[in-house]
């Protein structure tokens, strides 16, 4: 019998290994003047990395003070959030709820009540996040004047006017 430890053998698809996949920090299409609170985001697209394409999963750390993104709502895409590590406050038309490893937050299609994770701890938080990709999804952000159209892929003030 061999002391060797056995040899580690690298996953092939339909594994993936998250520490393969390249992570976009503060990666965001937002216009110039909302790009901040999504600086310290970080994010690696899990799903795109495995050929996923009718939905996605991306594998998100927020460092102390980032945002999930801004507050916002879906016209027909679900979302879905599951707190692997840390800890996330999530602000909703509600309120805020302290999210703990363990815990999960589901936002449905159409329902107009804007979301956000933000960190308001003083250590890292990672969070898997699953999300259709609906055509025709639009994206209504209550506390900015913006909204966004997947159709055009393009983002525009309230009163449509492009950004």
């Amino acid at each position: 019998m061999s002391d060797k430890p056995p040899a580690t053998v690298s996953p092939t698809a339909p594994v993936l290994d998250p520490a393969a996949v390249g992570a976009k920090l503060g990666a965001t299409g937002y216009p110039e003047p909302f790009r901040a609170a999504v600086a310290g985001r970080l994010r690696k697209r899990l799903g795109n990395s495995l050929g996923i394409t009718n939905f996605g999963v991306n594998l998100t750390r927020l460092e102390p003070g980032a945002a999930s993104a801004l507050r916002h709502w879906h016209t027909r895409q679900d979302e879905f959030v599951y707190v692997l590590d840390g800890e996330l406050t999530l602000v909703t038309d509600a309120g805020e709820t302290v999210l703990r490893p363990g815990m999960c937050a589901g936002f449905p299609a159409g329902k107009p009540d804007g979301h956000q994770l933000v960190n308001r701890s003083d250590a890292p938080a990672t969070y898997l996040e699953v999300g259709d990709r609906s055509a025709g999804d639009e994206v209504h952000y209550p506390d900015e004047d913006l909204r966004y159209d997947s159709a055009t892929d393009l983002f525009a003030h309230r009163d449509g006017t492009p950004w």
